[in-house]
């Protein structure tokens, strides 16, 4: 043990992620392939690693029926993963750090400011209690709030059950649920549309933002009212912009087809689900099969780009969505610099963004081919009824660790439930770690050879 220790000790921050999330996947598939997990005799040990890296990257991705295959241990296995994923396993292992008051070292320090902060805070310690707390109390409040709906219908101890499964797995941004056909039986119920919708929001904005909008709201002593930073202002107007205009497109291009024999409503309240939950939340309201080709796109997009930096959700994140716009918009007008509400970013936060966009698109293009080649071989893309569509939305739904599926999850073969986690799996720690990788400091002796113009465009 005590090598192992060592050897543990010896990590980099980004082998640290890496070795911690698949020690807990591990952990996770073992025992959801226990007889104890499931009730129709033992999970293949790759369904059950499939669930538990699902779980654990926060994805709601499941090869088999939650609710109904698993037992309340499999259940509770893969509510403790959510959790534990949704927080981050270095934030847990900090807070666990000084709960017992041990302190924690560089790594633990340096992990958790690249991880969450963008600005210094004065304490560590208070900055991980109050995330615990928040989450706590929010996911307290969503739980109560959806009792009110599930308790009548399922009773006392089941309703009170599911309504605290489906408030941690809604801030968690997982989307997993033990309802057959997720939430489309509550499509049209105002308390359960917005207490979901209002979960997932406040677990996709990430912990600092939720921690300066309450600061905000407090008055300070000289009066008024304390200004948010670029990096909160950035991420609530992106969101904002995502989410309304992700319900609107989704409302205009269903109103002849899917949402025509609806209540206004009862439309109003799909569309708009929609395009919280495709943010990376991964429940729905409605047959996504019974969406046109241009919805399915446009979730696509919602998808790719997913949360905010710094919370449970995934995707490239809305300030690098944000940072894209501004930096093209710049460079089209001829600015050399990259100004957004009245300030000029660094030229390396630009390269980083671009760097990071890149990279994700290239990793996901790539796996979508592997997926594809192995999903649909020997199949003619005229013969396929709409496969192609249907696995080019798993795969990106996967790598922004979303959770919605038109199907095809449970039609996985064996080589295709790998892809498929490798996808979830570096998308919840991936990018994360290049992000650790770009942010350090370019060498300043690297080498600069003479330049030289080539044609683009």
């Amino acid at each position: 043990m005590g090598r192992i220790s060592r050897r543990l000790g010896e990590l980099t921050p980004n082998q640290a992620l890496i070795v911690y999330y698949l020690l807990a996947i591990l952990l996770g598939a073992f025992a959801l392939s226990l007889p104890l997990a499931s009730r129709q005799g033992p999970l293949p040990f790759i369904d059950g690693l499939f669930t538990a890296t699902s779980a654990m990257c926060v994805t709601g991705l499941a090869v088999v029926d939650t609710g109904s295959r698993f037992t309340l241990f499999g259940q509770l296995t893969i509510l403790l993963l959510i959790q534990v994923g949704g927080l981050g396993i270095t934030t847990f292992s900090v807070y666990l750090f000084f709960y017992l008051r041990q302190g924690v070292g560089m790594r633990g320090r340096w992990i958790i400011h690249e991880t969450l902060l963008h600005t210094p805070v004065d304490s560590l310690r208070d900055l991980v209690r109050s995330i615990f707390k928040l989450t706590l109390a929010i996911e307290a409040a969503g739980a109560v709030l959806l009792a009110f709906a599930f308790v009548p219908r399922l009773g006392w101890t089941t309703g009170v059950y599911y309504a605290i499964f489906h408030s941690v797995s809604a801030f968690c941004n997982a989307g997993f649920a033990l309802f057959s056909d997720s939430l489309i039986g509550f499509r049209d119920d105002p308390l359960v549309n917005l207490t979901i919708m209002g979960l997932i929001i406040l677990g996709g904005i990430g912990f600092l933002v939720m921690r300066e909008v309450l600061a905000s709201c407090r008055r300070p002593r000289a009066g008024g009212r304390r200004r948010l930073s670029l990096h909160s202002r950035l991420v609530l107007w992106t969101s904002l912009a995502l989410v309304a205009g992700g319900a609107v497109l989704i409302a205009l291009l269903e109103a002849p087809a899917s949402f025509r024999q609806l209540p206004a409503g009862e439309a109003f309240w799909i569309a708009l689900f929609q395009s919280v939950t495709a943010r990376t939340a991964g429940f729905n309201t409605i047959d996504l099969n019974s969406f046109e080709a241009p919805t399915l796109f446009l979730m696509i997009f919602l998808m790719f780009v997913g949360a905010s930096p710094g919370s449970c959700g995934g995707g490239i994140k809305t300030t690098s969505l944000a940072l894209f716009v501004a930096i093209l918009h710049s460079r089209l007008k001829g600015s050399a610099h990259t100004n957004v509400f009245r300030r000029t970013l660094p030229d390396e936060l630009a390269t980083k963004t671009l760097t990071l966009v890149m990279l994700a698109a290239l990793f996901l293009g790539a796996a979508t081919f592997g997926l594809l080649t192995v999903q649909m071989t020997g199949i003619p893309f005229r013969e396929s009824g709409g496969l192609f569509l249907d696995y080019v939305f798993e795969a990106v739904s996967a790598f922004a660790t979303v959770g919605l599926s038109l199907g095809v999850t449970p039609q996985l073969v064996p080589a295709g439930k790998l892809i498929v986690i490798l996808l979830m799996f570096v998308g919840r720690v991936g990018l994360l770690t290049v992000a650790f990788t770009i942010i350090r400091r370019s060498r300043e002796d690297a080498v600069r050879y003479a330049e030289e113009n080539i044609m683009i465009g």
